[in-house]
């Protein structure tokens, strides 16, 4: 059963989804039917492995300190830009961050935070080396961003998935 329908549920909400986008008539329905069920197959095919957690308090954690940030990184940028950076130059700038972490999931989850904290972005990540590329709006120390991603995100993302 699994091989034919591997995602029942996805399935039977696809062809409700068409009943619903359509008029229900029996030909619909089974065009609806057979649609969702070649998309089941195809997710199935792409689907990724599961990533295994092995700590769920170090992602408690890293939520609500994401969160934190988030909220006061969109005060300072607002105020440097409503105040055109009067009270000092506001200088943006990249920084090189030398990661330890090599997992694709981890990596994904922590250029979703950098990405979402405003003032930050994630440009580009060399595999081979594990540096990232970080754009920073108002640089003050490129050291300060270094030891930031690396205590601050990186530790809590190694302990919930590395180990």
């Amino acid at each position: 059963m699994s091989r034919i329908f591997p995602h029942p549920l996805l399935t039977l909400a696809l062809t409700l989804l068409w009943l619903l986008l359509t008029s229900f008539s029996l030909g619909h329905l089974i065009l609806g039917f057979a649609v969702a069920t070649v998309a089941s197959r195809a997710l199935s095919a792409i689907e990724p492995d599961r990533v295994p957690i092995r700590a769920v308090w170090p992602l408690v954690k890293l939520f609500f300190i994401v969160g934190g940030d988030i909220i006061r990184s969109n005060l300072a940028v607002a105020w440097l830009i409503l105040t055109r950076g009067r009270h000092g130059k506001r200088r943006s700038g990249f920084v090189e961050i030398p990661l330890r972490l090599r997992a694709p999931a981890p990596l994904a989850l922590l250029a979703i935070i950098i990405t979402a904290t405003p003032g930050t972005a994630w440009i580009e990540y060399d595999a081979e080396t594990g540096v990232l590329l970080l754009h920073v709006f108002d640089m003050i120390e490129t050291d300060d961003w270094v030891t930031l991603i690396g205590t601050r995100y990186e530790n809590l993302l190694m302990e919930a998935f590395v180990g």
